[in-house]
């Protein structure tokens, strides 16, 4: 028994953070609770929101930072409307909000390895990511298609790592991880009339989003539901209640958690 506990605890961890966009925010509150609970990550997986806050944290960018930086965000960081050809925002506010969180660096400097999934939109294949131009990866996982324009990497248009893996556990799989804990935000269905394309977009996307989660989550060993309610993909001015609500979702889970690992 006593070898068998030595082992479950050696095993390494994966983390996979999910999509969600503002949704996403409540990733830092529960990256807190594992961080004071020690639970050690040995990788990270990340899409659109998860690949943001996961790849700062492989960083080692201090949690506080996160949310102060998340707390003071406001969408009009994002707009810069494009002549709507392949999305109606440019997507050059929202890489360079991604430098500025990840302070411009690059897969080299993370402390912890670190995995981002995007979509290639032409070819219907899910591309995980482990070097490159770390900005302009994440940059491609968060472009909702048809909101943000896409992004060209190595030949390839590129668009939110959420349309195929919305929390990415099958990429952990392939990865060799030995245990996965998955991070699930979930997604805001509303229902009510839908006036506008942006509305027509964002909607599509929950409900899809939603679908996906209810397969996806399943697959990792452990994994800590967050229900954010009302609180929707848009909603960056409510940061401060998402983390807090991310906060107490993993303390409520950790004991199982901890439990799974034998630790």
């Amino acid at each position: 028994m006593a070898l068998f506990s030595f082992l479950k605890k050696k095993r390494s961890i994966t983390l996979v953070l999910g999509g969600g966009s503002a949704r996403g925010i409540a990733h830092i509150g529960v990256l807190k609770v594992l961080e004071r609970e020690r639970i050690p990550i040995d990788m990270i997986v990340g899409t659109s929101m998860g690949a943001l806050i996961g790849a700062s944290y492989a960083l080692g960018i201090s949690l506080d930072h996160m949310e102060k930086i998340a707390c003071a965000f406001t969408t009009n960081k994002l707009l810069d409307p494009a002549v709507p050809r392949m999305g109606l925002l440019a997507g050059k506010r929202l890489e360079a909000v991604v430098k500025e969180i990840t302070e411009n660096k690059g897969f080299s400097d993370c402390r912890i390895p670190l995995a981002v999934v995007a979509t290639d939109i032409e070819r219907n294949e899910e591309i995980v990511y482990r070097e490159g131009d770390l900005s302009k990866v994440i940059r491609a996982s968060c472009s909702w298609p048809g909101i943000f324009n896409p992004v060209r990497i190595d030949g390839r248009l590129m668009v939110d790592g959420g349309v195929k893996n919305s929390v990415p556990t099958k990429i952990a799989k392939e990865l060799n991880s030995d245990y996965i804990l998955a991070v699930d935000v979930g997604f805001c269905v509303k229902r009510g009339k839908i006036e506008n394309i942006f509305q027509m977009i964002l909607q599509s996307f929950q409900i899809m989003g939603h679908e996906l989660n209810k397969y996806q989550a399943r697959e990792a060993d452990g994994t800590i539901e967050v229900d954010l309610g009302d609180i929707d993909q848009t909603a960056f001015n409510r940061a401060r209640e998402s983390i807090k609500i991310g906060y107490a979702a993993a303390e409520a889970q950790i004991g199982s958690i901890k439990e799974s690992l034998g630790i």
